[in-house]
């Protein structure tokens, strides 16, 4: 047929082929300019006669449905396309696993399966026929065709009888399978969610009704219940909430779980005929500063119904002059779902809308915009004024010049305060207020804050803790390349050792970095149960499927033994609890591997395996749940163990029952202990400490020493050597601290432990500081901490008095403070080179605004390291791209190079810095790339690149960086 499409593009053919069978239909066109194009597609037609499809090599057949997808009630039917004039069809209804089977005669007239579709059958089902043909009768010459055309009767004549070659009649099946979709109408819920208004203004309460009904106009279920949300759209185009589409993932697509065998073939022969679900052919208003900002309006988990199918609810709004989506999750019974959103608008006639970059630095000169939006219907001349202040008492900032603006009906435009950071403030916070002068009344006002990070940190370059009894005196000096007005001598002093590690508490409330391991050891460092709360909420992400602990929530790393075994040790030392199921799954992870049932390889080629077991059934032993049973796998050699070994071995003996010659294996292993003490001084060292720095195990000389104070704090033979102990320990700590963040960690348990042995009586009197003409002084009362002395730094060397008067004597912590630029680089172990190049430059050796530049560091390691962190600061309002949010390029990211051998772990890209954590770096050299772009013009400084072993942190590398300008387009 032929003729032209109507409106709609449509041409209606009716068309007569005259023949049964499978039709090819093509359709051709053409353009005005002659350009053809064509499409084809293939039916099939029923006859009279017998169907006859072609077998093929294999025992397979095509089962084709009619149509891809039904709905509850209808039928589907299947074609069946089997080489065989009549057979025997044995049908099953498949998914999960038989759910229905069948048995029907079918023939080469009417080769069609037909199977009621039902509810239950949502979102998919398999249908599965193996057909079945007896011994075969001869089919006779064109004679027998006539006659059964013509319906005359006839008698089949048997087939030939088989041979010692051939058996030409014998039974044949095939096998076929086809998948079809199953509507969710029986499962959906259908929810309605309406606001009342479309627009509001800041701080209103939005009514929205919201009305949940079954799709298939059922009643709901009784116990239908909604989760609401209601959050800024501006969050989701960043990224989308997908965990809403609650019915879509109930109703994902199910793989096929059944298995089938036959025994055909031992009748007709084995042949293979494939997997069975394998695709085959045939495929089957009020002027308040506008300052709460959050993302998230409203979360309701459970709102029930009550009988009900509407509920109304208010949704208190904040500042946000933004467009907001409203959620609701509807679940009823065990199997209908629904989800139902809508948005409204809040908005107001002039509007500011911030442009601060959220982190800045130190001496950064920038230009802070704020775009001004006039949303009503007339001109408007907003005067633009700005409030800085500090959060640190005693600076005092200067206010932007105020601005003027013209502004059209519908218009906006930019107002651009240059502004330079000052030092020693943390954050900036801004009032910026628009009001019209231009007649009218609109005004808007915002309350903002800006973190301030040091381009230059100031560091602990001395570091002294020191019992006072009378007078003590101690050198103090500042480097001469130190910055001027950025340090200070603070002297704390405190009743109790373990009140007075300061040096400890700053530099792990300072600590940048991220892992489990080093939130847990910050957390128990600072004492701080806050932390701990947000330790918690992280186990069950951070954990793998054999209940292991990851260093980072990625599914590309496996758990690990050796932090496992840490986190339980260090909670149940700090008497911090853990939650009953992660704990659970902890420890049965650690016996797993214990027993060897689980297997987690060394991260270096070292025969540690004795170690890391060691230190499991250490952990597992503070819970009761070790045995001596589990010894079996070790070879008990603790001459031959690292000092951290022994400890955990000390341990074990100290908690588990049962082990043969417990007390004398005990005795041996502390006398082993003691011979491998050293003294230097009040310096604790061990003879074995070249062998003791097992990094990748999280293990350190100076670990061992604060652990094995723990050790004798819990052991009456060890009472006497006790302050030794603490006094040495303490005296291995530089800069004020221990060397790694889990040291730390146990250092403050032990201290905490050994002052409530040793230090129970209140100290008394008065203490006096003085430096030079600068004095402060100290009067002790009981239960309370008093603040520490802050002293201006002297530029030359002078001499710290401290004076106690009283009975009891002090501790004071002392640290000097400074900040000293790097103007060189530094490599202890690494070398790293850092290189930024445009991607997109509008001008060639200019850095302009919407720039895009590609930053190169080339890495080197001069050993293998463990678990290595790479740390490269970014301009002020600078992006890292390749975050995967919305409006990203993946075009300007192409190219990255990731070129070596390290093993990527983890990746941040900050506001700040991007950060790459590697498991293993072996020695050479690595690459890595990443793509930023130019947001806000000014001049940002920026401090070192570095790069750093995590748990042998004297092995890294640092390199200053020139401050980047960006100029306005």
């Amino acid at each position: 047929c032929s003729g032209k499409t109507d409106a709609q593009g449509f041409l209606h053919c009716e068309v007569k082929p005259g023949v049964a069978g499978e039709i090819l239909l093509q359709a051709r066109t053409q353009d005005a300019q002659g350009h053809a194009v064509g499409a084809t597609t293939s039916t099939w037609l029923a006859g009279e006669e017998d169907t006859w499809f072609e077998g093929a090599g294999s025992d397979r057949m095509d089962l084709i449905p009619e149509q891809s997808e039904y709905q509850p009630g209808e039928t589907a039917r299947f074609q069946v396309r089997m080489p065989f004039r009549g057979a025997t069809a044995l049908g099953t209804v498949e998914r999960e696993g038989v759910a229905e089977h069948f048995v029907r005669p079918i023939s080469g007239k009417s080769p069609v399966i037909e199977i009621p579709v039902r509810g239950e059958h949502a979102p998919n089902m398999f249908v599965s026929a193996l057909v079945v043909r007896g011994r075969a009768a001869s089919q006779g010459g064109w004679w027998s065709q006539l006659a059964d055309r013509l319906q005359l009767p006839w008698q089949a004549e048997t087939a030939p009888p088989p041979t010692a070659l051939a058996d030409l009649g014998k039974p044949a099946y095939r096998l076929g399978n086809a998948e079809i979709r199953v509507g969710w109408q029986a499962h959906r819920l259908d929810v309605r969610v309406e606001p009342l208004a479309s627009m509001y203004r800041p701080r209103d309460k939005a009514r929205v009704h919201i009305q949940v009904r079954p799709a298939d106009g059922r009643p709901l279920p009784p116990d239908t219940e909604l989760a609401l949300a209601a959050v800024d759209e501006a969050l989701l185009e960043l990224k989308p909430n997908r965990s809403w589409r609650l019915l879509d993932a109930m109703m994902a697509v199910r793989p096929i779980e059944v298995y089938t065998a036959t025994a055909q073939m031992q009748v007709v022969g084995k042949r293979h005929f494939g997997q069975k679900a394998v695709p085959h052919g045939g495929g089957g208003g009020r002027q308040s500063a506008r300052e709460l900002f959050d993302t998230l309006l409203l979360w309701k988990g459970r709102v029930p119904l009550n009988g009900s199918d509407a509920i109304d609810v208010d949704v208190p709004l904040n500042d946000s002059l933004s467009s907001f989506r409203v959620v609701a999750i509807a679940s009823g019974g065990l199997g209908d779902f629904g989800t139902g959103s809508s948005t409204f608008q809040t908005s107001q006639p002039l509007m500011l809308n911030s442009g601060l970059p959220p982190v800045v630095r130190e001496g950064d000169r920038l230009s802070a915009i704020f775009t001004v939006r006039n949303a009503g219907e007339q001109p408007m001349q907003p005067r633009i004024t700005a409030h800085l202040t500090a959060d640190r008492s005693g600076v005092t900032l200067s206010d932007p010049t105020p601005l003027t603006l013209a502004i059209p009906a519908g218009a906006a435009r930019d107002a651009v305060f240059d502004i330079e950071v000052p030092a020693g403030v943390g954050e900036l916070r801004w009032d910026i207020a628009a009001r019209d002068e231009g007649g009218g009344s609109a005004q808007d006002q915002l309350k903002l804050a800006q973190t301030v990070l040091p381009a230059v940190p100031v560091r602990t370059i001395q570091a002294t803790l020191a019992q006072v009894d009378g007078p003590w005196t101690l050198a103090v000096a500042t480097p001469t390349e130190a910055l001027p007005g950025r340090g200070a001598v603070e002297v704390a002093l405190r009743p109790r050792l373990a009140d007075a590690l300061n040096g400890v508490t700053d530099y792990m409330r300072q600590y940048p970095y991220s892992c489990l391991e080093q939130k847990v050891s910050t957390a128990i460092a600072l004492r701080d149960k806050t932390r701990w709360a947000d330790v918690l909420a992280q186990l069950p992400v951070s954990m793998d499927r054999d209940g292991l602990l990851r260093y980072f929530p990625s599914d590309s790393l496996m758990g690990s033994d050796t932090l496992t075994s840490y986190v339980l040790a260090i909670a149940h030392e700090a008497g911090w609890s853990l939650p009953d199921n992660p704990r659970e799954r902890m420890v049965e992870g650690l016996k797993k591997f214990v027993g060897g049932r689980v297997v987690r390889d060394s991260a270096i080629a070292a025969p540690d395996l004795s170690l890391r077991k060691l230190a499991a059934i250490e952990a597992l032993s503070r819970y009761g749940e070790a045995t001596t049973a589990m010894l079996d796998s070790i070879t008990l050699d603790p001459n031959a163990w690292p000092t951290s070994g022994l400890i955990d071995w000390l341990g074990i003996l100290r908690r588990v029952e049962g082990i043969p010659a417990r007390e004398q294996r005990r005795q041996a292993a502390e006398q082993i202990l003691r011979s491998r003490l050293t003294y230097h001084g009040t310096l604790l060292g061990f003879s074995t400490e070249s062998q003791d720095a097992l990094d990748w195990l999280m293990r350190s000389p100076d670990q061992n020493a604060v652990r094995l104070l723990l050790a004798g704090l819990e052991d009456a033979a060890w009472r006497d050597e006790l302050p030794k102990l603490a006094r040495g320990a303490l005296g291995r700590q530089r800069q004020g601290r221990w060397n790694m963040t889990a040291a730390n960690a146990w250092g403050i348990l032990a201290m905490e432990k050994f002052s409530a042995r040793f230090e129970s009586e209140p100290v008394t009197g008065s203490t006096t500081v003085t430096l030079g003409d600068q004095r402060g002084e100290v009067v002790w009362s009981p239960n309370e901490t008093p603040s520490p002395i802050a002293l201006k730094p002297p530029l030359d060397t002078e001499t710290l008095s401290v004076q106690q008067q009283g009975s009891v004597k002090p501790w004071a912590a002392v640290q000097v403070k400074a900040a000293l630029p790097l103007t060189q680089p530094l490599e202890s172990g690494f070398k790293l080179k850092r290189t930024m190049n445009p991607v997109e430059q509008k001008t060639p050796g200019v850095w302009i605004r919407g720039d895009t530049a590609r930053v190169t560091l080339e890495l080197e390691a001069q050993s293998d390291m463990n678990w290595v962190v790479v740390d490269d600061p970014v301009p002020a309002g600078a992006t890292i791209l390749g975050k995967g949010l919305g409006g990203e390029s993946n075009l300007l990211t192409q190219g990255e190079r990731r070129d070596g051998r390290a093993w990527l772990a983890y990746e941040e890209r900050r506001q700040d810095a991007f950060r790459a954590y590697y498991q293993f770096v072996p020695k050479g050299s690595w690459t890595v790339e990443y793509t930023l772009r130019l947001n806000n013009p000014g001049r940002f400084v920026l401090p070192a690149t570095h790069v750093e072993a995590l748990y042998a942190p004297e092995v890294f590398a640092d390199v200053p960086n020139a401050a980047v300008e960006v100029s306005a387009p």
